[in-house]
């Protein structure tokens, strides 16, 4: 008896955290690379990843906001490829030949 009570706890745990993690995802609201927080637009890594997805796209490339998230090589493809945007010149400043300095005045 005592063991099917563990088997349920942990079964009612596992699903309880999924839901959570869930939940605290769907709460995140992006606009654009900049995250919605009290009301403050905020520059997070989360969101200019997901724009970075969103705007390889529009370029005609099938990657997902995980591919990007996930694997470095993914993310330095689309970014030498469409770095240039001024939408993922942030994100993709570290994977630019010139190390993003093409959006900065150099005297």
């Amino acid at each position: 008896m005592t063991h099917r009570k563990i088997i349920a706890s942990a079964i009612l745990g596992a699903g309880l955290l999924a839901l959570a993690h869930g939940g605290a995802e769907a709460a995140i609201q992006c606009d654009g690379n900049y995250q919605n927080v009290r009301g403050q637009p905020v520059s997070t890594l989360y969101c200019r990843e997901m724009n970075l997805a969103h705007v390889a796209r529009t370029f005609g490339w099938h990657v997902s906001v995980d591919q990007i998230r996930y694997s470095e090589s993914t993310k330095a493809q689309v970014c030498r490829a469409i770095g240039f945007d001024n939408r993922v010149q942030e994100v993709c400043a570290p994977y630019r030949p010139d190390g993003g300095a093409g959006s900065r005045f150099s005297f």
